[in-house]
């Protein structure tokens, strides 16, 4: 089944060989760099060691958004969001050596604003380090993309992510899930309204499962007044492949 069926039908699909290996190389070292040079604003956690997460990866490495810019993840984008997609919000994760932390089931139904508004389909309000978040209606995450760009392996041994298939459109229950195997490299592009969850490590476990995640919408509007707290707009048609290396 062509990628884009499968997104369609099933909420995920896999892109293989996004990346070159010199590329993951290069993200890895300039992201680390960026997450140990961020602020103690609570954007980064962890137990520890090296961080197993991050807010605002936006603010703290800007250059995250190259990824989806070159040319097969861009085409991609564009092609399921259009030419006016942008990128609204980024996170990372990872599972270092000797943490096998887990994530129960659950959608990802919030996102990021600049401000909690009046309401209107928007609710549940909250604040995730520093910025202000609002669960957002049904018609606002279809128009939604979650890009992962892994830039680890992804396999039984560091806690895959879990998914069910087409429960980004109806109940389905949890016994129907799947593991996701991906290598470094590859790109996970899911719905946002897809059930997924995060299997634990063994114990012992020693290799990273570095993620760069990356939510895109197709374009600036929001209804009922709300504004993305950031959006940096793809326009593959007018980059070049090329990926952020660490600053000097």
């Amino acid at each position: 089944m062509h990628w884009f069926d499968r997104l369609e039908s099933d909420g995920f699909a896999i892109l293989p060989g996004i990346l070159t290996p010199a590329e993951v190389a290069a993200a890895i070292a300039a992201s680390a760099k960026a997450l140990a040079s961020a602020d103690d604003d609570g954007s980064v956690f962890g137990r520890g060691g090296s961080p197993h997460g991050a807010r605002n990866l936006l603010r703290l490495w800007p250059a995250a958004v190259e990824l989806v810019r070159t040319p097969v993840l861009a085409d991609a984008v564009r092609r399921v969001l259009g030419a006016d997609a942008g990128v609204v919000h980024g996170l990372y994760f990872d599972k270092p050596p000797g943490d096998g932390w887990a994530l129960p089931w659950h959608r990802d139904t919030t996102v990021a604003v600049t401000a909690h508004g009046v309401g209107g389909r928007f609710g549940k309000f909250t604040v995730k380090a520093g910025v202000p978040h609002a669960e957002a209606p049904a018609e606002v995450l279809d128009r939604m993309l979650t890009v992962r760009v892994h830039l680890d392996a992804m396999a039984a041994a560091n806690g895959p992510l879990r998914v069910v298939p087409g429960s980004h459109r109806a109940d389905v229950p949890t016994d129907a899930a799947v593991d996701v195997r991906c290598d470094a490299g590859d790109a996970v592009l899911m719905r946002p309204r897809l059930l997924h969850a995060s299997a634990h490590c063994p114990p012992g476990h020693a290799g990273h499962r570095r993620v760069v995640h990356l939510e895109l919408a197709d374009g600036r509007e929001l209804p009922d007044g709300y504004e993305w707290h950031a959006f940096e707009r793809v326009r593959a048609e007018i980059f070049p492949r090329g990926l952020p290396t660490p600053a000097d």
